[in-house]
């Protein structure tokens, strides 16, 4: 059964569709993530959640249906304008700088300079940069031995966190979140779980795409599965089981 809600949602898609030539991949996807949730979006390969996440965040443009922030239509034309218009995503990869320290990929393409001449020269404001970096870490529950390493240096759980603190930092309505814990060990995992869990708690929409089924049911406040394009079921995850998930994403089973 849906949620019964009375805002609407900080990033909403009503109908998209996306082809490639011939290629169906998404076939009128609707979705509205609200502030202070966590989404999943569930499906097997092929299913077009990475498609429609590249929708989301600006990298592709739909060939039909609407896309709404706050209730207001608008039009993504690239990932800067989505980021402009605070949506920030964490691709798999994470496009994080390896020779770069943790506050220095936080604010990446963003540096803050000093006040006065110095600033008008392009002098870098480190300091600032390594506290507040420090504050957005903290505030996710995430601590780290330094700041000034380079995220070479880092475990993959750490990386991924200071994925999720850049996207948290400069995200205003939502997060997006490609396979967060792909290649990570439990203690790793469960890092990046909190992050994402803390930035909801920041009033942010978090949308997440995983194969973690059984975890997803314990973070998400509510799973979309797409099969082949299309929406195949919503639930709310504490009234489902593993089995129905598998279920809709083969195409048997309930929706709710």
């Amino acid at each position: 059964m849906s949620r019964v809600r009375t805002e609407p949602p900080a990033v909403e898609a009503r109908g998209i569709v996306k082809n490639f030539g011939s290629l169906e991949v998404l076939r009128g996807v609707s979705l509205g993530l609200y502030r202070g949730e966590i989404t999943a979006i569930l499906g097997d390969n092929g299913a077009g959640k990475s498609t429609f996440m590249k929708v989301l965040s600006g990298e592709h443009r739909p060939d039909g249906g609407e896309l709404r922030f706050d209730g207001e239509p608008i039009e993504l034309t690239s990932v800067q304008d989505a980021q402009d218009r605070g949506v920030e995503t964490v691709y798999q990869d994470l496009a994080l700088a390896p020779d770069l320290s943790v506050a220095e990929n936080v604010y990446l393409g963003r540096e803050l300079t000093l006040p006065g001449w110095l600033g008008r020269l392009g002098t870098v404001d480190r300091v600032a940069m390594m506290a507040e970096t420090r504050t957005v870490l903290r505030n996710l529950g995430i601590d780290l031995k330094s700041y000034r390493a380079s995220t070479r240096s880092l475990s993959g759980g750490q990386r991924q966190a200071v994925a999720v603190a850049r996207a948290v930092k400069w995200a205003r309505h939502a997060m997006l979140m490609d396979e967060p814990t792909a290649a990570l060990g439990a203690r790793q995992r469960e890092m990046v779980y909190q992050a994402i869990r803390s930035a909801a708690q920041r009033n942010l929409a978090v949308l997440l795409i995983s194969h973690d089924i059984p975890q997803v049911l314990k973070l998400a406040d509510a799973i979309i599965v797409l099969r082949h394009g299309h929406t195949a079921a919503e639930f709310v995850p504490s009234e489902v089981t593993v089995r129905d998930v598998v279920d809709a994403m083969l195409g048997e089973g309930k929706s709710a």
